[in-house]
C-alpha cells in the first residue's frame, strides 16, 4: 500500500511536469514501477496510466491538435508497436532501458547551453519523415511502455507551441496506447498488480492534466524546452540506475579489484564470463577470459575435461604475444 501511495505522488509530479515540458512523464514513472511491478509488466501499468492522460489532454487542449502531424505519425506508429510488444516477451527490457537513459543524458548540453537566436527555426523538411518517426516511437513505446521526450525535438522542429505540443503529443498517443494495452493483455502482461497500479498513475495522470491546464499559457516558450530538457535528464538517470541495478542482479555483473606487491588486477563479471585485466611490473598488461558455471553440484572427474586458456600479453620490451595453458572446467554437457 506504501509503494502505490508513494507511486501516486511520483505520478502526479511526473505528469505534471510532462504538462511543462511537453511529455516524459512515463520515463519518470517508469523506475518506481520497476520496484512494485515485474519487469515485463511494467510497460502494461505504464500504457494504462498514460492512455488515460492522453485523453484527458486532448479534451482540454482539443483546439491546439495539429492533425496533419497526427495523420501522419499514427499509421505506422501501429504496427511496430507489435513488433515492440513481440520483441517484449523475447528480450530483456532492462538492457533497452539501460541505453534509452543513456540516450536521453544527451539533452545535458541542450540543457546547459544558452539560447541561440535560431533557436526557433521551423525545419519544414521534418515533416517528410514524420511515418518513419512514428514507426519508431512506436516500437521503442511497444517494448517500454513510454516514449515521452525521445522525440520531442521532433515537435520543437517542426514549429509547434507548447500547447500544440502537448495537445498534438496526446492525439498522437491516445491510440497507440490502447492498441499496446491490448496487445499486453493478449500476451498475459497485465496481472492484478499491474492493473492497480495503472488505475494508480490513471488517477495521479487526471489530477495533474487538471491543474496544469490553467498554469501552462504562463509558462514561457524557453523555460518550456529548458524544463523538457531537464526532465529528460532526470528519466536518464533513473533509467540507467534501475536497470543497471536489474542487471547486475540478474547477471551477476560484478567488478573485482585487487593489488599485490607486483601486480594489480581489474575484473569484470557478467554471466558465466570473467573479463581480466592485470598489470603486471614492471610494465606488462596481460588479459584474458574464463568461463564461470555457478550452482552446479559436484560431479565425478570423469565430468571434468582440460580446456586451453589463452592470455594476450601487451609489454612494451617483449612485445604482444600470446600463451596458452590448460586448466580443468565442468563439461558443459553436464550441466
Amino acid at each position: 500500500m506504501f509503494g502505490f501511495i508513494a507511486l501516486f505522488f511520483v505520478a502526479g509530479i511526473a505528469f505534471a511536469l510532462s504538462a511543462v515540458s511537453g511529455g516524459g512523464a512515463g520515463l519518470i514513472v517508469m523506475p518506481v514501477l520497476g520496484l512494485l511491478l515485474v519487469a515485463d509488466h511494467v510497460p502494461a501499468a505504464l500504457s494504462i496510466g498514460t492512455a488515460v492522460s492522453s485523453v484527458s489532454r486532448i479534451a482540454l487542449f482539443f483546439d491546439s491538435i495539429r492533425w496533419r502531424v497526427v495523420l501522419r505519425f499514427v499509421p505506422l506508429a501501429l504496427p511496430a508497436a507489435w513488433g515492440g510488444v513481440l520483441l517484449l516477451k523475447q528480450l530483456e527490457p532492462a538492457y533497452l532501458d539501460f541505453f534509452l537513459g543513456l540516450f536521453l543524458l544527451g539533452n545535458l548540453p541542450l540543457m546547459l547551453r544558452r539560447r541561440k537566436a535560431n533557436d526557433n527555426v521551423q525545419c519544414t523538411g521534418i515533416i517528410v519523415w514524420l511515418p518513419l518517426i512514428g514507426a519508431q516511437a512506436g516500437f521503442i513505446s511497444g517494448f517500454t511502455g513510454a516514449v515521452g521526450l525521445l522525440f520531442n525535438k521532433f515537435y520543437h522542429q517542426l514549429g509547434l507551441r507548447k500547447e500544440e505540443i502537448v495537445a498534438t503529443r496526446a492525439a498522437n498517443d491516445v491510440l497507440l496506447h490502447f492498441v499496446k494495452v491490448i496487445l499486453y493483455a493478449t500476451y498475459g502482461l497485465i496481472d492484478r498488480a499491474a492493473l492497480m497500479a495503472g488505475l494508480v498513475v490513471s488517477v495521479a495522470a487526471l489530477t495533474s492534466s487538471c491543474l496544469m491546464k490553467l498554469s501552462l499559457r504562463h509558462i514561457p516558450d524557453q523555460l518550456f524546452r529548458q524544463v523538457g530538457h531537464a526532465a529528460a535528464v532526470t528519466a536518464g538517470v533513473a533509467m540507467m540506475m534501475l536497470a543497471g541495478h536489474q542487471i547486475a542482479a540478474r547477471d551477476r555483473l560484478e567488478i573485482h579489484y585487487s593489488q599485490a606487491s607486483d601486480a594489480v588486477e581489474m575484473a569484470v563479471d557478467w554471466r558465466q564470463h570473467r573479463l581480466s585485466f592485470e598489470l603486471e611490473r614492471p610494465v606488462e598488461l596481460e588479459i584474458h577470459h574464463d568461463l564461470h558455471f555457478y550452482d552446479v553440484a559436484p560431479v565425478d572427474s570423469s565430468d571434468v575435461s582440460q580446456i586451453s586458456r589463452s592470455t594476450l600479453h601487451v609489454s612494451p620490451t617483449r612485445g604482444i604475444y600470446v600463451t596458452r595453458s590448460a586448466r580443468s572446467t565442468i563439461d558443459a554437457s553436464d550441466i
